[in-house]
């Protein structure tokens, strides 16, 4: 397969695949800002423990096609199609950040596609009944998605010479997050390997476009499509309780609809420990697989 597929509507999606190509698939769906590139378990790792993963770019991310107006449901079209382009039948999904939103959306409208899904720092949906939905958040995060909300022309201009600024410097975007960091998300972005990935990731998302971002905020504060108390495939949430990007009560909301769900919350960790709950996250999709 070549690393681009093309969808029935005519755009293109960038894809990267790596780990075992005869293991067992795992799309991993990239956070937002984010890219095909992003941080992901090393590629021994994914040998040792039998992983193909496959990432994409979001419709405006690096080479991937815009889709203006999107919502979150509509990922299952984009996944449906590359996993076609692949031949495969069966497959786990996993979304950290604004990915996991678009896990939850395999998991409930793939039901036969979709073995298991895992959503590590995600949020719940915008109209989420009884759910304080900017409570505990970072007010860089609450003007961005407010704005979003209800001035989007708005968060699209502002959002675009931002944009062009992270893309001529990526490292931009950590230092703009800095202040909002606790003590341990600071050494996780400080180690020199995820740093490097990190800015690789933002550099290759907003490398022809800033719409994949605009389109990403969109579509988490808009209906996304679905609802996840419909998913009837097991479900891991993965949240750190010091998580002020996406607050931890955001998964609490999910964990009390979603069936069969098992949710992880870890008291000390924030945001960016995610990366490292990752391959813990990759074994529990896994180990609900048939042998290869």
């Amino acid at each position: 397969m070549s690393d681009h597929v093309r969808t029935a509507d005519g755009r293109r999606l960038r894809v990267e695949i790596s780990g075992d190509p005869h293991g067992y698939p795992v799309f991993l769906l990239h956070g937002t800002p984010g890219s095909r590139v992003g941080p992901r378990p090393r590629a021994m790792y994914l040998h040792q423990h039998g992983a193909r993963l496959i990432s994409y770019d979001r419709p405006g991310y690096g080479g991937s096609d815009r889709r203006a107006g999107r919502r979150v449901a509509d990922v299952v079209d984009d996944v449906s199609v590359v996993a076609d382009a692949l031949g495969l039948d069966r497959f786990a999904v996993a979304g950290r950040s604004g990915g996991a939103p678009h896990a939850l959306a395999c998991a409930a409208l793939l039901p036969d596609r979709v073995t298991r899904a895992a959503a590590l720092v995600g949020l719940a949906p915008r109209d989420a009944e009884g759910l304080d939905w900017f409570a505990g958040m970072a007010p860089s995060n609450v003007s961005e998605y407010r704005t979003a909300f209800t001035d989007p022309e708005r968060f699209a201009a502002r959002l675009i010479p931002r944009s062009a600024a992270i893309r001529s410097d990526p490292a931009k975007l950590l230092e703009e997050l800095r202040p909002d960091l606790t003590d341990d998300d600071r050494m996780i972005v400080s180690d020199s390997t995820i740093r490097s990935m990190l800015l690789r990731n933002y550099l290759e998302a907003l490398r022809t476009s800033p719409y994949g971002w605009i389109d990403d905020a969109f579509a988490l504060t808009g209906p996304w499509g679905f609802d996840p108390a419909q998913i009837d495939v097991p479900v891991l949430l993965w949240h750190g309780g010091k998580d002020v990007f996406s607050p931890a009560s955001h998964s609490s909301w999910l964990a009390a609809r979603i069936p069969r769900v098992t949710a992880v919350l870890e008291p000390a960790a924030a945001h960016f420990a995610s990366l490292r709950a990752l391959p813990k996250a990759l074994n529990w999709l896994l180990s609900g697989t048939s042998p290869r």
